[in-house]
């Protein structure tokens, strides 16, 4: 059964989530003069999920990000899966995570749990895995999602969320002058299809170089890869956990840091959203939303120097990510 759910804290923020693909529907935080402000694009129903739409709020797997042509070597033995991306496989292809209905094993007033079951073969992938998402609204306006994976077997999987925000509020225009700082030196190197080459880019005065805080929109048609995607759509290395990444509108106020464990992290700006999608009272159209999603490298199973992928028997995989939200 299709349902919502809303989950709240003591000091203003709050969020509405559906049990189809995980997706937070909505993320509600005070701004600056204490006026609630919903900071992620999103539809206007839970059955709206299950549709067509840019992956609006919800968590894709059983790996995210691209796999080059969808093939790669694993055993032994070759798979091939879904090409739902022009010659590649992204976010799990044609049936991926963000279209299933996940159960929830808890569910109270600040915390929910979701968990889904992926057996042998699903998707085209090899072996089974059972994943678990927890979103967690903590005191301080922190929302913390816990990410877990386990198999009875051998398996890959690389979970993310993929929410778009506007710290400006969801049915602000674009996200141009709203300022990020990113804690990386250096991208993975990707051909004109956005499959890493398995090189990384040093950053330092570049386009991509986010190290001290300048406006989304400063570099966002600049000449080079970024005018290739329309936007930025590109996996920074992380170099630490704290702090990785803070966004702020000078607007509201409002003010967003990011805390994971993963070692990378896909800025994307909402490049191919393209005005045919509505919710929440609103038409969306290109880069009306950013997105941060933390993660594995992309088309690690096939770059042997990349963070691995591989989830095996008796070790749980597990990743968190904090967006913690202040004003000022």
């Amino acid at each position: 059964m299709i349902e919502s759910y809303t989950l709240k804290n003591n000091n203003g923020m709050e969020m509405t989530v559906t049990n189809v693909g995980c997706a937070i529907m909505t993320l509600i935080v005070p701004d600056k003069n204490g006026k609630p402000v919903d900071v992620v694009l999103g539809l206007d129903k839970p059955e709206d999920y299950l549709g067509k739409h840019p992956y609006f709020g919800v968590v894709v797997g059983r790996v995210g990000n691209r796999i080059g042509h969808g093939k790669f070597i694993f055993n032994g033995e070759e798979y091939q899966l879904d090409c739902n991306d022009g010659k590649h496989h992204l976010h799990g292809g044609f049936d991926g995570f963000d279209k299933r209905e996940w159960t929830v094993v808890e569910s109270i007033h600040d915390k929910i749990v979701f968990e889904l079951y992926s057996p042998d073969g699903d998707q085209g992938y090899p072996g089974d895995v059972t994943c678990r998402v927890t979103y967690t609204l903590m005191p301080e306006n922190t929302l913390r999602i816990d990410y877990e994976a386990t198999t009875q077997t051998e398996t890959l999987c690389n979970l993310t969320n993929h929410s778009y925000f506007n710290l400006c509020g969801h049915d602000a225009k674009n996200v141009y002058g709203q300022i990020m700082q990113i804690d990386s030196v250096s991208i993975t190197d990707v051909d004109t299809d956005l499959i890493p080459t398995g090189l990384l880019t040093e950053l330092e005065h570049s386009v991509f170089d986010f190290s001290e805080p300048k406006a989304i929109g400063e570099d966002l048609y600049a000449a080079g890869q970024v005018d290739n995607t329309g936007g930025y759509d590109h996996n920074y290395v992380l170099k630490g956990t704290e702090s990785v990444a803070t966004v702020y509108s000078p607007h509201t106020g409002i003010r967003m840091t990011l805390n994971t464990n993963s070692p990378g992290m896909q800025f994307y700006t909402g490049n191919f959203i393209d005005g045919t999608v509505k919710g929440k009272g609103v038409t969306y159209q290109k880069h009306s939303g950013f997105c941060l999603e933390t993660q594995l490298f992309p088309d690690g199973i096939n770059q042997p120097d990349f963070p691995s992928c591989i989830v095996t028997k008796g070790k749980t995989q597990s990743y968190y990510t904090e967006f913690k939200f202040s004003a000022e």
